[in-house]
């Protein structure tokens, strides 16, 4: 009986010691594991991994690995910048952008350069698969379907993941860009389902274990509006909207420009359609209190703005195709939670959308995120060492904003595990350098969206400079690729040969003016520098190398982009050189650092509310307790007296 009862037990401790080696074949220590694959997650995956970490990308379901779970676009106001940003230091967005484009337009072009935005309407499908298809072939990542439930805590430092099956990973550093899904709830009228996503379950355990960490959490919530089938619209009552002749793209690399473009459509709502909308309001959770959540204020649901703004007769509806090879329609401005039929009695009143018929609803989603004032500038969480948030955790919305916080994950991932300095993007260098000082310093209570109002320097941080500020300090990290900083160091030399030719070039009266004369410009009564031509409004470079033959013969062989930036430093050179100035002066406060483990209660003198928020935040600078949201100037003006300044 003995022996028998030893034989078994030895199978069975055989038995565990297979199991526990395969699990570790299948699950060796990873540097960096990444928890979903969103646009963050995916952009943190490709960062670390690029940067030599061993990655494990881990998503519930491998099939929407990139998913657009909104509108199918990229880019627009401020987010264009970001995107370019982003492919500027070797991210992935970009390139994914341009090559799943089928329309693209330069927004704002009747204003300065600063304000000029690229958007892309994007084929939904092809964006996710050339996502995926990208990240395949990205050396060092590796992926699993499953759920992360919890994480691997040890004395206040992360060191893996925990499963719904039951899998212990380790690593070194965990992302977490767990987007909607955090508790997620979809909403439809008086519909309640749990999801992060349409179809798709929530992810649940995650947040309860932080807060029993001692992190703070809340709710916010977003919104779609329905998709329809575009064989059922009227399109001969819209506006169309074609895009631009000239495609541009996002990428600084030659990436592939689509050959043809698909039009978008405009349309509107009116007073009949506002009227059938407002029968649901009864049953609307937005209206009854079962939305707890703060949603967008820019990108308001349908019944909010008809609520909000009820002496307007109609809002704009744009009617955006999915892709190439899809009747599937996406109704941009139609966010709604109403219920399903009050959504289609309303929608059939929108002209166009008389015989529409619904693929699906629109919805709204609450979830959980952590109020980013819990993270360093890294993006590192305070409480737990290791951990880095990513995405809509922090509070933001939009594909871009979650994008360009997950590629300063996956870099400050990889460089704290390796006892490196974290790269931190200063206001003054970067849209990603705004968007992470405010969300820190301030703090957001409602989804946060970038606008070009919120960066105070947007002179300098212009869509056409990105590789200008950005490549050579990623390259210099290890990220972008020797072919993007060979590519930068000959754009720089055409810009400023194309400045030194204009700088030279005099151009006689008898040959400029008749080009003055189609400009209506006054000509000229003698000779002139080409370069103090440029100044004037309503000149342009391009138009001036292909109608004037000296010029044209001097600069006709340079770039597009070449000519464009030359023309762009040569006109607004007195407007950055003064921006330029004030950074200079004001970046005196970002070098006067604050001990982490300052006693601010020692200064007796601070107002309450800039005392109760430095200790919250712990400012790591004069410029960050500067920009705190209720710290007045006053305050600072204390700090840097009682710190012997």
């Amino acid at each position: 009986m003995e022996q028998e009862y030893e034989i078994i037990c030895a199978f069975h401790i055989s038995t565990l010691n297979r199991t526990n080696l395969s699990l570790q074949l299948m699950f060796p220590e990873y540097d960096v594991i990444v928890a979903g694959a969103g646009h963050a997650g995916c952009e943190a995956a490709a960062a670390a991994a690029n940067l030599g970490s061993k990655v494990l990308l881990i998503t519930m379901n491998l099939q929407t690995l990139g998913q657009m779970s909104c509108n199918p676009a990229m880019g627009g106001i401020a987010k264009g910048q970001i995107v370019r940003e982003i492919d500027a230091m070797g991210g992935y967005s970009g390139i994914v952008t341009d090559k799943s484009t089928i329309q693209f337009r330069m927004l704002n072009r009747s204003k300065g350069p600063a304000m000029w935005s690229p958007r892309a309407q994007n084929d939904r499908m092809l964006f996710a698969s050339t996502w995926r298809e990208m990240l395949e072939q990205t050396p060092n990542v590796d992926f699993y379907q499953d759920m992360v439930n919890s994480l691997l805590v040890k004395d206040n430092t992360v060191y893996g993941v925990v499963t719904s099956l039951g899998h212990q990973i380790r690593s070194k550093a965990v992302i977490l860009t767990s987007g909607t899904f955090l508790n997620g709830v979809i909403h439809i009228g008086e519909k309640k389902i749990g999801g992060g996503r349409v179809a798709e379950k929530a992810a649940i355990g995650i947040t309860e274990q932080l807060v029993s960490l001692g992190f703070e959490s809340d709710r916010l919530k977003t919104g779609t509006p329905p998709r329809v089938d575009g064989r059922s619209l009227n399109y001969s009552l819209m506006e169309e909207q074609p895009g631009d002749q000239e495609i541009v793209g996002f990428s600084f690399l030659d990436t592939p420009k689509p050959g043809r473009q698909r039009s978008c459509w405009i349309t509107y709502t009116n007073q009949e359609v506002h009227e059938t909308l407002k029968t649901g309001f009864d049953r609307s959770p937005m209206y009854t209190g079962r939305i707890e959540g703060v949603g967008p204020r820019y990108c308001p649901s349908i019944e909010d703005k008809i609520n909000r703004f009820a002496d307007k007769e109609r809002h704009q509806i744009f009617v955006e195709p999915e892709g190439w090879n899809t009747v599937e329609v996406y109704v941009n401005g139609f966010s709604t939670s109403l219920p399903e039929e009050v959504q289609y009695e309303a929608i059939r009143k929108i002209p166009g959308f008389e015989n529409v018929r619904l693929f699906r609803p629109g919805y709204a989603i609450e979830y959980d995120y952590f109020p980013p004032t819990q993270l360093q500038y890294s993006l590192e969480t305070k409480q737990i060492a290791n951990l880095f948030f990513a995405g809509q955790i922090n509070g933001t919305t939009g594909y871009e904003e979650a994008a360009c916080q997950g590629l300063m994950a996956g870099i400050n991932a990889h460089q704290k595990i390796r006892n490196l300095e974290p790269l931190i993007l200063k206001r003054s260098e970067a849209y990603i350098g705004v968007l992470i000082d405010d969300l820190i310093s301030k703090g957001t209570d409602e989804p946060y969206r970038m606008f070009t109002s919120r960066a105070e320097f947007r002179t300098l941080l212009r869509q056409d400079n990105a590789d200008l500020r950005l490549t050579e300090l990623s390259y210099r990290l290890g990220l972008a690729s020797q072919e993007r900083m060979e590519r930068l160091k000959e754009k720089t030399q055409k810009v400023d040969s194309i400045k030194t030719i204009l700088r030279g070039l005099s151009l006689h009266p008898d040959d400029i003016n008749p080009y003055l004369s189609s400009k209506r410009s006054a000509p000229l009564e003698q000779k002139q520098k080409a370069l103090q031509l440029i100044l004037r409004p309503g000149i342009d470079l391009s138009s001036l190398i292909r109608e004037v033959p000296q010029v044209h013969q001097l600069l006709h062989q340079y770039p597009a982009d070449a000519v464009e930036q030359a023309e762009i430093q040569i006109k607004y050179e007195t407007y950055i050189e003064k921006e330029k100035e004030l950074v200079k002066k004001m970046s005196h406060l970002e070098e006067l650092r604050i001990p982490e483990n300052f006693d601010y209660d020692r200064i007796s003198s601070l107002s309450n509310e800039a005392l109760q928020k430095f200790k919250k935040i712990k400012p790591s600078t004069l410029g960050q307790a500067s920009r705190i949201s209720g710290v007045n100037p006053s305050d600072v003006q204390i700090l840097m007296v009682f710190m012997g300044r």
